[in-house]
């Protein structure tokens, strides 16, 4: 549930996309406003080593921040934010983005003009929201081999194009269905307008407690989305005649996964802290980013 809230911030941490110049203004805009506003600021390490900034600032690990800040202002696409969010999202630390890639869902801040609204944010005018992720992991022979999480959505492919594999998904150790497709997306509410959507898969509310199982290009004209519990318990039994195989998190991080491999997918002990501006609203973020749902009076 999103929240209202009136606690100022402290000690703000910013971060950047690499190499990337556009982020890098903005950062430096950002650290340049809030220097001299009496707040505690940290700057990410490969942040602090593309900006000309003082040599007295406070160079701090991705980890760090997540112990020391109180609020962590990422800079960047929605890649770069999952990228930090999955590893801030250990702490208590919130975070906020400012959006310098494509479509920004996750990022609401707009890059020309977020010193103000993000001074607001500091003073205590936000509102909270806690997003679930996703734990997925591999076993091989019933020992765990890998394991990683993901904030929008894990998927099980193959390394070739459209290459069908087989595998058969229980829930809560249930049967539910044998499939031949090229793979499956299992997505968060977050993740349900990300690639699960381009897969034609349901847009959830994020504070629904929920995921969404989505066939990729299924090799039959019955399967269909389905949506579970969120507290389901996913396993994915892959059969011995697949090729390697891979998990992806986010698709940033990557499991691999070999023919007769188990994987579990379930909600992670831990959230992520998503701090907006006061004004913001989900179904605005719908249409505005997804063209969705227009007004017809």
């Amino acid at each position: 549930m999103t929240t209202a809230t009136s606690t100022p911030f402290q000690r703000i941490a910013l971060l950047g996309k690499p190499d990337m110049p556009e982020a890098q203004h903005t950062l430096l805009k950002l650290y340049q406003a809030l220097s001299g506003s009496g707040h505690r600021l940290l700057l990410e390490k490969n942040s602090y080593l593309q900006l000309n900034t003082p040599e007295d600032a406070i160079v701090c690990t991705i980890e760090e921040i997540g112990e020391q800040a109180d609020l962590a202002v990422v800079v960047g696409g929605d890649g770069n934010m999952l990228g930090a969010a999955r590893i801030l999202s250990r702490y208590e630390v919130g975070v906020i983005g400012v959006n310098r890639g494509n479509l920004g869902f996750l990022t609401d801040l707009d890059p020309d003009d977020a010193v103000g609204p993000l001074l607001e944010v500091i003073e205590g005018h936000y509102k909270t929201e806690f997003r679930y992720l996703l734990s997925a992991s591999v076993a091989r022979n019933g020992k765990e081999t890998s394991r990683n999480n993901a904030i929008n959505e894990v998927v099980l492919h193959s390394d070739k194009v459209a290459h069908m594999i087989e595998f058969e998904v229980y829930v809560d150790e249930e049967f539910m269905f044998s499939q031949r497709s090229d793979g499956l997306i299992i997505a968060t509410p977050t993740g349900s307008t990300a690639y699960s959507l381009s897969a034609g898969g349901p847009i959830l509310n994020p504070h629904m407690d929920a995921m969404t199982l989505v066939p990729m290009f299924p090799h039959t004209l019955s399967s269909r989305p389905i949506v579970v519990d969120g507290n389901s318990s996913i396993r994915i039994r892959i059969a011995s005649n697949n090729d390697p195989l891979h998990i992806s998190c986010d698709g940033h991080v990557t499991l691999a996964v070999a023919p007769g491999d188990d994987i579990l997918i379930q909600k992670h002990p831990r959230q992520l802290r998503l701090i907006h501006p006061q004004n913001y609203n989900y179904y605005h973020v719908l249409r505005n980013k997804l063209k969705w749902g227009s007004r017809l009076f």
